[in-house]
């Protein structure tokens, strides 16, 4: 056995003896000797192997596994730009928290300094973006490398996932030639045994050092609980044991119990509503990253702040923030029953007047697209939601459906991967899957939809609410009337790119969606890969949101 398919070897059975159950793969010739020892590794049964020929779509097909299962997830890529091109799922999965163990291939040191092929610094690539970075030694043919080996991936692993905060990790590995099997591939042909400790067992056992976790201790009558993705399901919990009114950014999807407020968003919005039903505290639970009003809150100098979150990098729009914890206590004192009473007549009066004035709108909008998607989910869904408008407006129609699971890329909070993330998600979701994304996220990653035919393909439907361009621009303020001469062709971005050909091209299954009868038929579960696209008409998005608006406002003072 030559050095590098004993290291590879090694080091694939340590990932796998560290609970590591999915890998994701791209081909190359640097790091074929991974690709050889995780191919055995999957017919074996050891792991599940994905293979995608797109970096950055691998990358995020690794996120959205780990999102979803909590697991460290191994991504493995060849040198150069192979490895560049992981870098913002890297991103994401930092400020996510989601565990990801990347292992790029890379030259030996006498090939970095002679000019070879697809040769980068690839030393420290991701910066400070991962948790942990080691490079390690060419593999040589000597005793005494099969401790080190699974030492440092027991390391990496620890470093993603053993802590509090899980996060991404950066193993660089050089390989000398010869990259592949040679003569028996025997690995009694070694210098020492290449065994790992026995009965599977992990080479380094490492304690649980998020045992005991620290608690933010609410105190305040008069509180509200804001919840962010992850913690929207525990907030709903603790909200209702305690009788605290409960608002996320995800509107009603995953909230529970009787607290919960699904039209929050509007609430917030409300100045004369919340003049009068101002919290004494807030308990903010993540981090909030879509609307204003929910950062306008966190600053208000009136308003106490906690903050739970798994590390020390917690949101303060303000500066302000009172208390940071990993979890939370038991409230100090007894929340005021009117006080939820309140909400929960405003809150059942903004969600009346957002649907009867969307009744009263021609199909499609965004908004009316987002509301038949929540009611008509089947039970127990994944909903993978894009950034920009498709964000707001699953939050912003007040659908009450606490049985769904939602998942954003709001790490960073950008459009990319998103198709190759809610895909990852999709292949480990017990139950069905849907996506719903803008036109162009769907176009950032079309490469998402490419799937092998030795691959496993998800139940997924993505929704493509196709508005030719960037409609998300229309609701801020470069979409204002004194920058129109402008707007179209730096901000509105039209694109007239045929949705149906693209899916053609990828062998996946396209429907256009012309009505809400077309819609409720093709959000039907059926298994497998398909999309469905519905066009609206972004000229309309800015005047319907002030309509919204002011409906809202009229409807809570005048309840």
């Amino acid at each position: 056995m030559n050095p590098s398919m004993a290291q590879a070897r090694v080091l694939v059975d340590e990932l796998v003896r560290n609970t590591v159950s999915h890998v994701v793969l791209s081909p190359g010739s640097r790091n074929a000797p991974l690709s050889f020892a995780l191919h055995d590794a999957a017919v074996a049964g050891r792991l599940t192997l994905h293979v995608r020929i797109d970096e950055r779509s691998a990358a995020f097909l690794a996120l959205g596994i780990a999102a979803r299962t909590g697991r460290p997830v191994a991504l493995v890529c060849t040198s150069g730009t192979a490895a560049a091109n992981f870098h913002p799922a890297v991103l994401e999965a930092d400020r996510a928290g989601v565990p990801l163990i990347v292992l790029t291939a890379d030259r030996p040191p006498e090939l970095r300094a002679s000019g070879a092929n697809q040769v980068i610094d690839q030393r420290g690539l991701y910066g400070p973006a991962v948790r942990y970075f080691d490079e390690l030694a060419v593999a040589e043919r000597r005793a005494g490398q099969n401790a080190y080996w699974r030492s440092q991936i027991c390391r990496a692993w620890n470093a993603a996932y053993g802590e509090w905060r899980c996060g991404p990790v950066h193993l660089n590995i050089p390989f000398r030639e010869p990259l592949v099997p040679d003569g028996e591939d025997d690995p009694d042909d070694w210098p020492e045994p290449l065994d790992g400790r026995p009965q599977g067992a992990r080479w380094t056992e490492l304690p649980d050092f998020g045992a005991l976790p620290s608690f933010v201790v609410p105190s305040a009558r008069h509180g509200l609980v804001v919840a962010c993705d992850a913690g929207v399901r525990a907030a709903s919990e603790w909200a209702e044991l305690h009788g605290w009114p409960v608002v996320s950014e995800t509107g009603g999807l995953g909230l529970g119990g009787t607290t919960a407020i699904a039209g929050g968003v509007w609430l917030l919005g409300v100045e004369e509503f919340l003049a009068e039903h101002k919290p004494e505290q807030v308990l903010c639970i993540g981090r909030p990253t879509v609307f204003r009003q929910v950062q306008r809150l966190l600053s208000d100098p009136d308003v106490e702040v906690l903050v739970v979150r798994p590390d020390s990098d917690w949101p303060a729009p303000a500066h302000n923030v009172r208390q940071v914890g990993q979890w939370f206590d038991e409230p100090a004192k007894p929340a005021d029953p009117e006080w939820l009473t309140r909400w929960r007549e405003a809150d059942a009066a903004a969600v009346a007047a957002v649907r009867e004035t969307l009744a009263t709108q021609s199909w499609p909008t965004g908004l009316s697209v987002a509301n038949e998607l929540v009611e008509n989910l089947p039970p127990e869904s994944l909903l993978v939601v894009g950034s920009s408008n498709p964000t707001r407006d699953v939050a912003l129609v007040g659908g009450h459906r606490p049985d769904v699971l939602v998942h954003r890329n709001r790490g960073v909070a950008g459009i990319d991967g998103t198709i190759s993330t809610a895909v990852g998600a999709a292949l480990v979701h017990p139950g069905p899957a849907y996506a719903l994304v803008g036109d162009l996220t769907f176009l950032h990653d079309v490469n998402g939809l490419l799937t092998g035919p030795a691959e496993s393909r998800p139940d997924l439907t993505i929704v493509v609410l196709n508005d030719d361009g960037g409609g998300i621009f229309s609701l801020l303020e470069q979409g204002e009337e004194q920058h129109s001469a402008r707007f179209e062709r730096v901000f509105g971005t039209p694109h007239g790119a045929d949705l149906s050909a693209l899916c053609a091209g990828y062998g996946v299954p396209y429907t256009l969606a012309s009505s809400r009868v077309a819609l409720r038929e093709a959000l039907r579960p059926a298994p497998g890969l398909r999309v469905v696209e519905v066009r609206v008409d972004r000229s309309r998005h800015r005047d319907l949101h002030a309509r919204l608006r002011g409906a809202v406002a009229k409807a809570v003072d005048t309840r």
